[in-house]
């Protein structure tokens, strides 16, 4: 089975013990291959020779916090004096201002660096040229030449050559942090004091890794492959608080990342206070922790609560607009929170596989984010637009993006993404289901179960396999969770042949869960992914459903 499932996603056999078993030493690469990075690094070694006082600048999402931390940790390890600064989402938007940029050097910074933005904030950065360095170390798409500061590390800017623009900011500053670590070690300054343990910093790489969607591929597979080997220690003070807090009992998975801490980590930036889940990954202190992790657990349930409010609005506006023929969702209401849009905009692209845009209202300023689907750059889409004048602010990723307009330029604007993303009309109506293989239900042994795990972590790039169990019947459903959102099944073979327990989450409504819970004991295909679970010392098989369809 292992074999197949290699095989069917492009794995031959000169690459499948990389795959199974990603490690650094095979995988990374050296990294002066990125464009600035020796300038960079020598910089930051010399900060770190003389001491001197330097501000991290970096982003309130879960990337930004955690290459801020990582950035923050490594060279306050190292007898740096930093500074953490993490913009407010609302009053002062993403990325550097110039106000934030001259506040850090009159508070001492010599040296700033930015993580997770400024490859765009060239005339931001401009104002404390003289007053303090600059160096970036970010991964967004870039227009035209980097800013005029000491370094710019960024391998999705025009000249970089790395191959390496599948990396999350974190993984930039880990590279960073690694070539830094080598020029001070060449300069002979550790001596008799003991280097950084750079594994110790992969827990941070893996979840922003996760969840900002990079693929997981390559050396990203051996990033979370191996950080969350280092999370299962929890040692990280923050990240085990934030685990307990989410009542995370088993091992840490890449859904553990972005199920569990990703949302929380995120929600802090999104409707309170924006530094608060840097400042948890860089805690030391296991009661501080604990505090921290508590109120961005309570500012998630707020999070979602909000998000509920839009989202039915913006599902039925959304629809209407899909009936129209348009090939983008571009949804604005008035005082939608500008921090839960793009969450909503995910929701609207599963439900209808398009590109989806959701803004927020206020002051005749509409403040959006969207989210695409594979094989349309909707960040460079956005940017587009914005050359087009069209926008404000705007840039991002070919899978999310954000963006800034006046509101009487939304008809315009969404006009020019049905032009540009035309192509978006061809999809179907939802995403077609991938199937690696079929089985018996019988099949669906533990030992099975276990061996589809080898090929974890799973995500973008990577999806967990999706397998479809042929003519079984359910021979009981019921609702399970404290908001019965949660459709539970015993499923049964054709002719009685084996007994397996199913799930299928986010299941209130709909005509899946319809098909689920029918007492009319019809044979179904069922499509999901079979998994071993373990509860209280005992591992059996599940099946998580995905979709159902009748069999004749």
């Amino acid at each position: 089975m292992i074999g197949r499932l290699l095989a069917g996603r492009g794995v031959g056999i000169e690459r499948a013990a990389d795959f199974l078993d990603p490690t650094l030493r095979a995988l990374m690469p050296d990294p002066d291959v990125l464009e600035d990075m020796p300038v960079a690094a020598s910089r930051l070694a010399d900060a770190v020779q003389r001491g001197e006082t330097v501000a991290v600048f970096g982003d309130y999402d879960v990337d930004g916090a955690a290459s801020g931390a990582l950035m923050a940790g490594f060279l306050r390890d190292l007898g740096c004096s930093v500074i953490s600064y993490v913009p407010d989402r609302l009053a002062e938007g993403y990325g550097p201002n110039a106000a934030a940029l001259r506040g850090l050097a009159e508070r001492g910074a010599s040296l700033i660096v930015c993580v997770d933005c400024g490859t765009a904030a060239g005339a931001a950065l401009a104002a404390v040229r003289g007053l303090a360095d600059v160096v970036v170390l970010d991964h967004h798409k870039a227009e035209g030449p980097p800013p005029e500061v000491v370094a710019t590390v960024n391998p999705n800017r025009l000249d970089c050559r790395s191959g390496l623009g599948m990396l999350c900011a974190a993984a930039i500053a880990f590279l960073t942090a690694v070539a830094t670590t080598r020029v001070l070690r060449k300069r002979g300054f550790f001596g008799a004091m003991r280097e950084p343990d750079m594994m110790a910093l992969l827990d941070l790489v893996a979840l922003a890794t996760v969840c900002d969607v990079m693929p997981l591929t390559g050396l990203n597979r051996a990033f979370v492959t191996q950080g969350l080997k280092v999370m299962a220690r929890r040692e990280r003070v923050g990240i085990n608080a934030l685990l307990d807090a989410a009542q995370v009992k088993d091992r840490p998975s890449a859904m553990t990342l972005g199920f569990a801490l990703g949302p929380r980590i995120n929600a802090a930036g999104r409707i309170s206070e924006a530094d608060m889940g840097l400042r948890l990954l860089l805690c030391e202190d296991a009661i501080e922790a604990r505090g921290i992790a508590e109120a961005l657990d309570a500012v998630n349930r707020q999070r979602q609560a909000v998000e509920a409010e839009m989202l039915e609005d913006a599902l039925r506006a959304a629809g209407q607009q899909i009936a129209a023929g348009h090939a983008v969702v571009l949804v604005a209401g008035a005082q939608w929170h500008p921090g839960v849009v793009g969450i909503v905009a995910g929701r609207i692209k599963e439900r209808y596989n398009r590109p989806a845009c959701v803004a927020g209202i206020a002051d005749g300023i509409a403040k959006g984010s969207g989210r695409s689907v594979v094989g349309l750059d909707l960040g460079a889409a956005i940017i587009a637009a914005r050359q087009h004048d069209l926008l404000r602010t705007g840039g991002g990723h070919a899978m999310a993006a954000g963006f800034t307009l006046p509101e009487g330029n939304i008809g315009r604007f969404h006009d020019f993404l049905d032009t540009r993303l035309a192509a978006a009309r061809l999809l179907p109506s939802a995403a077609d289901l991938v199937v690696e293989a079929a089985l018996g239900v019988a099949g669906c042994t533990v030992e099975l179960a276990q061996q589809i795990g080898k090929l974890a972590p799973f995500g973008n790039g990577n999806e967990e396999p999706l397998i479809v169990l042929p003519r079984c019947r359910v021979v009981r459903a019921d609702r399970v969770g404290k908001d019965g959102n949660t459709v539970r099944v015993f499923i049964e073979g054709e002719g009685g042949g084996g007994r397996l327990k199913g799930v299928m989450f986010r299941a209130r409504e709909g005509a899946v869960a319809d098909a689920l819970m029918a007492r009319d004991n019809a044979p179904l295909h069922l499509a999901g992914q079979l998994r071993a679970e373990a509860w209280n010392g005992a591992t059996s098989a599940s099946f998580i459903v995905a979709d159902v369809a009748r069999a004749s």
